[in-house]
């Protein structure tokens, strides 16, 4: 339930300030509005402004502002002709072509200037952040064949300095490597009482490609899984791993590699740590079929905590974290236009409404601060996705209009017809797949 109503107090509010963008701009030219509608289908409540009628429709799903002659099907009303409605300075259509493009354009404006705003009010409110983001850069984990092993960093090292610069916590360490993007850096570790200088090759798109190190998590137990083997034997959050099949464990890394290389569904012993005291459990590893390996169903214990910014600052790091995600999402697109990612990787990164409605009502229980951010990331994406040039969507209406401007004349109404059922199949095939993919990850 409260998944449902995350997700529709979020849908209500980015459809409202999109098509607000809309409205604002059509108004602001002069265009008559007929209808302003959150939401599709049979209206659920209504009212009739000075000369709008503004609903809430009974799909929640999207929304629209009907605009008086936008298009070939705008029907004459108060005894006036077809001819009239589309050459009255109040109807869209009598427009010149570059004010119909702003009208296009606001709604995913608006979008994007929402995200801005509730990334920055989610900094002012407070988000969670890693304590290790303070702590000293003690490497924790090196991915196979990564840049990082490569350059012979190893786990339990910890580096000190980058390009002679000292590096007191893994904040200074991020940014540090951000900035060096593309280019060879010297890095300084310590390895127990020595200390070695090493060359690192910064990836020019580190968002993308990491370096492959993490940082040292502690063998601390988070969430046990519902009706696990770890919940059956009587482990609980916060307990401390000191040894598996007594061989001594010192981070969460090496518990992982101690398990997966299990391979019978054969007890292990455990050597755990909970309020000073010090016992034994044994544990029946489970084989899980979607995983396709043995496991006993824990998760790492993550120490974070809330992270609070002034005005100024918050907006700052606002547009830093949206013109990220933009990259991210451009690449992300990118990718699946020149064929990069597989459609398995599509699988596992797009969700539907079920999905997002699952991620905000996570959101909205662990804080305010998280269902801001997340609402704005959302925003965000509603507004580039509605840039695409695909007809029906805003992009696809301005791709049209810029057409119609370099050839210097309206589209024939059969080609806009056309592209008009192309962009519904297109959007129609997408939101089924969503869907589709949603259940299935229900089901498992």
């Amino acid at each position: 339930m409260l998944s449902l109503i995350a997700f529709l107090i979020m849908i209500g509010v980015l459809i409202t300030i999109h098509e607000f963008g809309h409205f604002i701009f059509a108004r602001m030219f002069g265009v008559r509005v007929e209808v302003f509608s959150i939401g599709f289908g049979p209206p659920i409540l209504r009212w009739k402004g000075k000369e709008t009628i503004y609903q809430i429709a009974a799909v929640p799903l999207g929304g629209y502002v009907k605009m008086y002659g936008e298009d070939s099907m705008t029907e004459p009303i108060q005894g006036e002709s077809e001819k009239e409605a589309y050459t009255d300075p109040r109807s869209f259509a009598a427009k010149p072509r570059w004010q119909k493009i702003l009208i296009a354009f606001a709604g995913p404006l608006f979008n994007i200037i929402l995200a801005v705003i509730l990334v920055a009010a989610a900094y002012m409110v407070g988000v969670f952040e890693p304590k290790y983001m303070k702590e000293p850069v003690v490497v924790g984990y090196i991915q196979k064949g990564s840049i990082a092993e490569r350059a012979g960093i190893k786990p339990f090292d910890r580096i000190v300095a980058v390009d002679g610069k000292p590096v007191k916590n893994w904040k200074q360490f991020t940014v540090e490597i951000t900035m060096k993007a593309g280019m060879t850096v010297n890095v300084e570790i310590e390895r127990g009482r020595k200390k070695e200088l090493l060359t690192l090759n910064i990836p020019p798109d580190i968002t993308k490609k990491s370096i492959g190190i993490s940082p040292l998590v502690p063998p601390k137990l988070g969430k046990i899984m519902p009706g696990s083997p770890a919940e059956k034997a009587g482990l609980k959050e916060g307990d401390t791993v000191v040894a598996i099949n007594g061989k001594p464990v010192r981070s969460w890394f090496e518990i992982v590699e101690v398990l997966s290389k299990i391979k019978e569904s054969k007890s292990v012993n455990l050597l755990i740590k909970r309020d000073g005291k010090v016992f034994t459990v044994n544990v029946v590893p489970e084989y899980n079929k979607e995983l396709k390996k043995y496991v006993i169903g824990i998760s790492p214990a993550y120490d974070t905590e809330i992270k609070r910014y002034g005005f100024l600052e918050a907006f700052e790091k606002s547009v830093q974290k949206n013109w990220e995600m933009s990259v991210l999402l451009y690449n992300f697109l990118k990718d699946i236009v020149t064929g990069q990612m597989s459609l398995q990787e599509v699988k596992n990164n797009l969700g539907g409404p079920i999905s997002i409605a699952k991620y905000s009502g996570g959101a909205l229980e662990s804080g305010l601060g998280n269902y801001l951010f997340f609402t704005g990331f959302i925003s965000l994406q509603l507004g580039y996705l509605n840039l695409l040039p695909i007809p029906v969507l805003d992009g696809g209406l301005i791709l049209i209009l810029l057409i119609e401007m370099i050839i210097r004349r309206p589209l024939p109404e059969k080609a806009k017809e056309y592209l008009a059922y192309l962009g519904f199949a297109l959007i129609g095939t997408l939101m089924i797949f969503a869907i589709f993919n949603d259940i299935l990850r229900v089901l498992q």
